[in-house]
């Protein structure tokens, strides 16, 4: 069995492209994935940035959203950026009509928290467990986590607000590090899906 992990982005919606130059940068096999019987061929997977009320009704008519529910469910490692925090949050806050999570980590998620497109920006965000300094956090219409339950570990925040979280294989931030040319989140990423293998 080859050491390189095979991880899928979730590709109906968003920032897909980034998201699989960053794993193949961190050492990973990294392919799309649109379908159920793609999904069982991953040992982990990417929700990437976009709308999460899109990405929601797409998982739904894609039949995506229950084969995911169980994968996570049996431990395979997941990694939410900006809207997939929001579609990996056990409740959002303020929901659109039908929005579904996939949930699987107990926090309370606020959707476009830290404001509308034109307010975007990017900061130094010190992510624990990541080496060699702060990460270039890109935040696009980014969520913010408003509190955690107790299976859940804060791993970074912004200006008072929690941006980072992790619990057991599940990992989400609300910034875009795949925007940037540092890849240490996504090897960080890879290393969880190489320690569940």
């Amino acid at each position: 069995m080859s050491d390189t992990p095979v991880i899928g982005v979730l590709a109906l919606q968003g920032d897909v492209r980034e998201h699989l130059i960053a794993l193949a940068s961190a050492d990973a096999l990294a392919r799309p994935i649109r379908r159920p019987e793609e999904l069982a061929e991953v040992d982990g997977l990417v929700i990437p940035g976009g709308e999460s009320t899109t990405m929601s009704k797409l998982a739904v008519l894609f039949g995506m959203l229950e084969p995911l529910r169980e994968r996570m469910r049996a431990g395979m490692p997941v990694y939410g950026t900006c809207a997939g925090m929001i579609l990996l949050a056990d409740k959002i806050l303020d929901p659109r009509s039908g929005q579904e999570t996939v949930g699987g980590i107990d926090m309370i998620v606020r959707r476009n928290a830290f404001g509308r497109q034109n307010e975007s920006f990017e900061a130094a965000v010190e992510v624990t467990g990541i080496d060699g300094g702060p990460v270039e956090g890109v935040f696009i219409r980014a969520p913010w986590v408003e509190s955690v339950g107790a299976q859940a570990q804060v791993v970074a925040e912004h200006g008072g607000h929690i941006v980072a979280v992790r619990q057991g294989n599940a990992l989400a931030t609300s910034f875009h590090p795949e925007l940037t040319g540092d890849h240490r989140v996504h090897a960080l990423f890879v290393d969880m899906v190489r320690a569940v293998r």
